[in-house]
């Protein structure tokens, strides 16, 4: 899967292996030394705010720039590594609004 980031820094569009084209929001990024990768946490951009949405996480790195590949993370321990930071930046910024 590829991302192209648009003219806002909070948006970028997924385009899948059929060529269709998806808006998502930039939830947050970060870096983990541990596993020594960038990750990038997005949401669909049409999502309600008061909707549940399927938060979606992947590997990327951002010396790619706008056209970069994102990656599927494979490793459970990556996952629960993820999933932590998720949960605690859901908490300390009251979910998402």
């Amino acid at each position: 899967m590829s991302q192209n980031q648009s003219n806002e820094n909070d948006v970028i569009t997924l385009v899948d292996d059929d060529g269709n084209e998806t808006l998502f929001n930039i939830l947050f990024t970060f870096d983990s030394k541990d596993f020594g990768h960038s990750y990038i946490l997005l949401y669909p951009a049409d999502a309600a705010a008061d909707d549940e949405v399927d938060i979606q996480a992947y590997i990327f790195d951002p010396a790619d720039g706008d056209n970069g590949e994102l990656q599927l993370i494979e490793s459970d321990e990556e996952w629960d590594m993820v999933e932590q930071v998720l949960n605690t930046f859901l908490a300390e910024d009251g979910g998402m609004q």
